[in-house]
């Protein structure tokens, strides 16, 4: 890894003579000063202002723990905006953080490939009993031997209390406390690089959460001519903007230097409003990339939208923001409506064999369509780009967690159609994510909660699940996410899989993803090296792929009765790799044939109901 050089120049800097600078961003403040409560004396020092509503002075003798706030105007006390540790929570002090102090032990690493990318996708809190970063260092040998290349951590950012998702975070540069704190999170990414896994942190910047949010006090980092679902948005566009996009540029940058992360997944970025002339993400994508350059590691940013539009991540030359990728819930949404029958929400725009056929011919299944759920159209083609720069899963915390009950795809599915799932995102032509506890059924739910401490806040986040339900006619009382038990409910147990149809379910999963990684062509190819061929009267889609001289062949059946096709390909023998009617992966028996010998450029082809089978073309000695 290259020596770094980047420096934050918001928050608190310890330097190499003892001294450490303060600087802050603090417009609607005539005067700031610095609390500073150090081990030795309680001090007050006033801060020169500079250009554009900064305001910095620069300290002697402060080390490392010791903990400040801003007094603005002589009568307000707030934490630093841009705080690097939040020990006392979201109302207490900052902590000053020397991130020199820590001893990386990865300095040989320089990342993976993206199209090499496994996501494993866990939220600390739950991941373990203790709910730490330092709980997932044991389980990380569990993840390499699964088939994992990349862990995917939810948003770490301090947020009110011990319990949340993490996107009500109100500190974006200072890890949970109560999860380890920055100590906690360097050691646990230095160790993932240790096992040759690539992390990724999922970061907010479309919006605050509402307690301990007191960055209005000192800027303009919110506006009024736009609103998220969760409030005012961040103001990206309007007067004062340029400090809050060099804000947020900072906080990926902060990230990717004093905490070694691979990449970032930017949350909802349809919420991220901006009218100007160059668009935030384009401008955070060019500056990531620049630095991705001095550093000499590959770094990336994965961007969730609901948009489907293909400006995202097509190349800033034909116009594009240049994102490297994107989840793709068009693909979920098609597959899970597909093997669950669902048809309330958003859900109802999905359902049918074409569209998943679709997401595997073109990502987005709407690219300019009506849409049922939206009444009007919605989004573009992305057909001219490539499967690498998408996301593919069957389950992830938003799909599970935003359910009535966080129920998973195990709580109501069979065996044979969670299976179907897998190998439809293992084996498709995108990034595979799973969400923890996929792999070996886990039947414990991905609930909603959170531990405010305002009684106003806890009544509107009831309330607001509620509303968010109603479009899916869930008549049910939702949980409260304010309760403990909700949280605990939601704990892993990862010794399931040890038995029964855990422990089939799992050995599938290490299966199919040992055969993504050794097989070249089950892996991530060009669309034009990939054949989709859906036969939508009997919902099979095979998918054809090459590499080289090197072939395979994926076949799905997605009905309920078994079927027959007949299938291009080329000459020679096929011997299978996979069949999940087997009775190994809890099938009723294979009837496919385990070598295909194509002879006339197409063979026939059965499945049973809810399966699939992989084949592989021999070489040519």
């Amino acid at each position: 890894m290259a020596e770094e050089t980047w420096k934050l120049d918001v928050g608190a800097e310890v330097q190499e003579d003892g001294h450490a600078r303060f600087r802050v961003w603090a417009p609607k403040a005539d005067k700031v000063a610095l609390r500073l409560v150090s081990r030795r004396c309680d001090r007050l020092i006033d801060l020169l202002p500079e250009n554009g509503g900064y305001f910095s002075v620069q300290v002697e003798d402060v080390l490392a723990g010791d903990t400040y706030l801003y007094l603005l105007n002589g009568n307000m006390e707030r934490p630093d905006p841009a705080s690097r540790f939040q020990p006392q929570g979201v109302h207490g002090p900052s902590a000053v953080v020397d991130p020199r102090r820590y001893s990386w032990q990865d300095r040989g690493w320089q990342g993976i490939p993206l199209d090499k990318y496994v996501i494993y996708e866990l939220h600390v809190g739950v991941f373990s009993n203790e709910g730490t970063f330092a709980a997932v260092i044991p389980r990380l040998d569990y993840l390499k031997d699964l088939g994992v290349t990349a862990v995917e951590i939810m948003p770490v950012g301090q947020f009110p209390g011990n319990r949340n998702w993490g996107y009500d975070g109100v500190y974006p540069f200072a890890p949970q406390s109560s999860y380890g704190g920055p100590e906690g999170l360097r050691e646990l990414v230095d160790a993932c690089h240790g096992k040759g896994l690539a992390v990724i942190l999922d970061v907010v910047y479309n919006h605050f959460g509402p307690e301990g949010n007191y960055l209005n006090d000192f800027g303009w980092y919110f506006t009024d001519r736009y609103r998220t679902p969760w409030g005012d948005a961040i103001n990206f566009d309007g007067p004062h903007s340029d400090q809050v996009r060099d804000y947020f540029i900072g906080n990926a940058l902060h990230w990717l230097y004093e905490y070694h992360f691979d990449a970032l997944r930017l949350d909802a970025i349809d919420r991220i409003y901006d009218f100007g002339a160059t668009h935030f993400l384009r401008a955070l994508t060019d500056e990531v990339h620049r630095h991705r350059q001095l550093m000499g590691r590959q770094v990336y940013l994965i961007a969730e939208s609901d948009l489907n539009d293909v400006r995202l991540i097509n190349p800033p030359e034909i116009g594009g923001y240049g994102v490297d990728a994107q989840w793709n819930d068009n693909f979920h949404h098609a597959l899970h409506a597909l093997v669950t029958g669902e048809k309330g929400g958003y859900y109802q725009d999905f359902g049918h064999f074409e569209h998943l056929a679709k997401a595997f011919q073109e990502g987005y299944v709407y690219s300019g369509q009506y849409s049922r759920y939206r009444s009007r159209r919605h989004g573009n083609s992305a057909k001219d780009r490539p499967p690498v720069q998408f996301l593919a899963f069957a389950q992830n915390h938003d799909q599970i967690g935003n359910r009535l009950y966080g129920d998973r795809l195990a709580a109501g599915l069979p065996l044979q159609k969670l299976v179907l799932a897998a190998g439809t995102v293992l084996l498709s032509p995108y990034l595979p994510l799973l969400f923890m506890g996929e792999e070996y059924g886990e039947k414990a739910p991905f609930n909603y909660f959170v531990s405010y401490g305002d009684s106003f806040l806890i009544e509107a986040v009831r309330k607001g699940r509620k509303e968010e339900f109603a479009a899916f006619a869930w008549a049910e009382e939702a949980l409260d996410p304010q309760a403990p038990e909700t949280f605990q409910q939601s704990k892993l147990d990862p010794e399931a899989r040890q038995g029964g149809e855990h422990a089939v379910l799992f050995a599938c999963y290490r299966k199919l993803l040992s055969l993504r990684r050794e097989v070249p062509t089950l892996g991530c190819v060009e669309r034009k090296e990939m054949t989709v061929t859906p036969f939508e009267e009997k919902q099979v889609l095979a998918l054809a792929r090459r590499v080289g001289n090197s072939s395979a062949l994926c076949v799905f059946n997605y009905s309920e009765t078994p079927q027959d096709v007949a299938v291009e390909l080329d000459n020679g023998k096929w011997p299978k790799l996979f069949d999940s009617a087997a009775t190994q992966w809890g099938g009723a028996g294979e009837t496919a044939y385990s070598t295909l010998t194509v002879t006339e450029g197409r063979v026939r082809l059965a499945l049973v109901p809810w399966s699939f089978i992989v084949y592989r073309k021999k070489s040519e000695e």
